[in-house]
C-alpha cells in the first residue's frame, strides 16, 4: 500500500476537512460568521483551525467583515492577524490592534478546547 510523503500535510489537518468531523466547533463557528455564511467555504485557505477561529472572533469582536480579514490573513501575501486589523481598522493604535488579535487568539484556544471536550465520545 502506498504511504503519503512524510512531509506532506494530511488533508485532515486543514480546517475545511476537519470541520466535517467537528460538529460542535462547526456550530460555534456558524454563530461567529455572518448570517448565511457557509462554514466549509469560510474555512478554505486557512493554515489551521486556530487561525480560522481567531479570525472569526476578530470579525465579530470588532465588526470587521470576515471576508476582508480572511483575504488579509490567508494566501500568498498573508499578514498577521494584528496587521490585518491595523489595515482594516486604522482608527486603532498598533498596540490595540495587537491586543485585539491576542484576545481573539485566546478566545479561539478556549473554543477549540471546549468543543474538543464536548465532541469526545463518552468512555
Amino acid at each position: 500500500m502506498d504511504r503519503p510523503h512524510p512531509h506532506a500535510a494530511p488533508e485532515t489537518r486543514l480546517p475545511a476537512a476537519r470541520l466535517e468531523q467537528r460538529p460542535v466547533l462547526s456550530a460555534k463557528l456558524q454563530g461567529l460568521l455572518p448570517p448565511g455564511a457557509n462554514v466549509q467555504d469560510a474555512a478554505q485557505g486557512f493554515k489551521n483551525m486556530g487561525q480560522l477561529v481567531a479570525t472569526a472572533h476578530v470579525s465579530r469582536n470588532l465588526g470587521i467583515p470576515f471576508d476582508q480579514l480572511k483575504t488579509r490573513v490567508t494566501g500568498a501575501d498573508a499578514v498577521s492577524l494584528g496587521k490585518a486589523i491595523q489595515g482594516l481598522r486604522p482608527d486603532l493604535q498598533p498596540d490595540e490592534a495587537r491586543r485585539q488579535a491576542e484576545v481573539a487568539q485566546k478566545q479561539a484556544k478556549a473554543d477549540l478546547k471546549h468543543t474538543e471536550q464536548a465532541e469526545k465520545p463518552d468512555r
